[in-house]
């Protein structure tokens, strides 16, 4: 399988009070083509601040990182925003919906922005909430929504472009465990059936056991682990 991701020697400082914390120090990563990888570790251990990195959201890093065969470190600005645009989907803690808009408005949008048809974004759209169960619920806004359901149309808005990489950052960690369960099984089955990779950051080890490989961060640095559901 070819490697839709692959990140070398990245590093990430911070200075707080006159002090110097390395959060990275030379990370390696890669994820195959339809590769779902758990990063797991525990809260302040820098899964956000990698995750940030990958989806090109800030700056201040050294090292290399490639999407999709690209070379994403040296891009400006309009190159990382494309690349995002048409490589990635990202999925949150909190799903940071658009709140005046309905559950399939905002699976449409995202595709809008990157030119697709409004037919054709609105078709995609009730396909990928049908196939997540939310076939009755195309015309309610957020609020009308719960938690598990918001966190579909979430997950919807992430592959609405047909990315190759997803990342997910604590996916499930606002719901309660049964929900949490139900949505993440949910999760995995439409990143599969989409053919997207998945990196997906947890603290959570029974949800990491259910990936395909699962990695954990320690102290700046990346290695494998070995965990059971």
């Amino acid at each position: 399988m070819s490697e839709v991701l692959e990140v070398r020697g990245l590093c990430r400082s911070f200075n707080q009070a006159g002090v110097t914390i390395e959060v990275l120090r030379g990370v390696d990563l890669h994820v195959a083509k339809g590769e779902i990888v758990a990063l797991l570790g525990p809260s302040g251990s820098g899964k956000s601040t990698l995750l940030q990195a990958v989806g090109l959201l800030e700056g201040g890093f050294q090292g290399s990182i490639r999407i999709a065969g690209e070379e994403a470190a040296s891009l400006r600005d309009a190159g990382r925003t494309r690349l995002r645009r048409e490589s990635l989907g990202f999925v949150y803690q909190f799903h940071h919906l658009l709140p005046d808009f309905s559950a399939e408005e905002n699976v449409v949008i995202p595709q809008l922005i990157r030119g697709t048809a409004r037919e054709e974004a609105r078709m995609r759209a009730a396909s990928l909430l049908g196939a997540l169960g939310l076939a009755q619920r195309l015309t309610h806004r957020p609020s009308q929504l719960s938690g598990g359901e918001q966190q579909r149309v979430a997950v919807a808005r992430a592959l609405a472009n047909r990315p190759v990489l997803v990342l997910a950052d604590e996916p499930t960690g606002n719901l309660d465990e049964h929900t949490a369960d139900i949505v993440f099984a949910e999760f995995l089955k439409l990143v599969r059936d989409e053919g997207s990779a998945a990196l997906v950051a947890t603290h959570n080890q029974r949800i990491a056991a259910k990936m395909d490989r699962v990695l954990r961060l320690h102290e700046g640095h990346l290695k494998p682990d070995s965990i059971t559901a």
